[in-house]
């Protein structure tokens, strides 16, 4: 019952998507965290689901490539923009650590913010519209949305954190973590296989692409912030799934010119 519970909170903080009303408690809020990449899945499902649909009734690449542009952020309720949004204001204001922090708990949207956001949506908009997505390419695609989720999470279990509150500290006690870590760190690695094996090349280019950012991510958090939190957790997650897209992208391109 436990385990049903978790996921219900898992999918109640990370989506948008119905689930049953729970009284939150720290049995099913623990590991929480550790059940975040099946919001992924369902991400993925909605992806493969909107691109058969858009086949099966020959709708026009514009119309596909919206939906898929749209379905993520209609997934998760938009929590992950929110701290992407954030923490680009927080980064262009060249500000401290302390004070970048501060305008991270900012609740008010910046000029800063409403840019990126704009720039993101226009980017991941073609590069929706130029993918192809057959066989190989869209099972990548669906389990670069789990994947990004696993890492996310993994990070969050294996980092500091900039600071002792926040929905990224509710999940930092020292076992959760070092289960996090196991659970978490295992599906990453799994997930990372199956897309190589199941992508060849181009799942690898999207491999990579997605710890370049996880690199970045951890860079940029300890430097510039001290520590990681749940806006910067979303800040990665949006860039991690730009860039396995924006690769996956690059291989069909690159392969079109051989």
């Amino acid at each position: 019952m436990i385990l049903f519970e978790t996921i219900a909170v898992a999918f109640a903080m990370f989506s948008a998507l119905p689930v049953p009303q729970l009284v939150w408690n720290d049995k099913n809020m623990r590991y929480a965290l550790c059940a975040f990449p099946l919001v992924g899945v369902v991400t993925g499902l909605c992806w493969w689901g909107w691109s058969a649909l858009c086949g099966w009734l020959d709708l026009p690449a514009l119309l596909r490539a919206a939906g898929l542009c749209m379905l993520p952020a209609a997934v998760s309720g938009g929590i992950h923009l929110d701290g992407y949004a954030d923490t680009g204001d927080a980064l262009a204001s060249c500000a401290s650590p302390e004070k970048k922090k501060e305008i991270l708990d900012d609740p008010n949207c910046g000029a800063f913010a409403v840019i990126r956001l704009c720039m993101y949506f226009v980017g991941y908009f073609a590069l929706c519209g130029t993918v192809r997505l057959e066989g190989r390419e869209l099972l990548c695609m669906g389990l670069s949305f789990v994947l990004s989720r696993a890492l996310s999470g993994f990070a969050i279990a294996m980092f500091p954190l900039s600071k002792n509150t926040g929905l990224a500290h509710a999940f930092a006690t020292e076992g959760v973590k070092t289960r996090g870590r196991l659970i978490l760190g295992g599906a990453a690695a799994l997930l990372m296989a199956a897309m190589c094996l199941a992508g060849g090349w181009h799942g690898a280019a999207m491999l990579v692409a997605a710890l370049l950012v996880l690199w970045w991510y951890h860079h940029t958090a300890m430097r510039k912030f001290g520590g990681l939190s749940g806006d910067l957790a979303g800040w990665f997650l949006q860039k991690a799934e730009f860039w396995m897209l924006a690769a996956l992208v690059a291989c069909q391109s690159l392969e079109g010119l051989v």
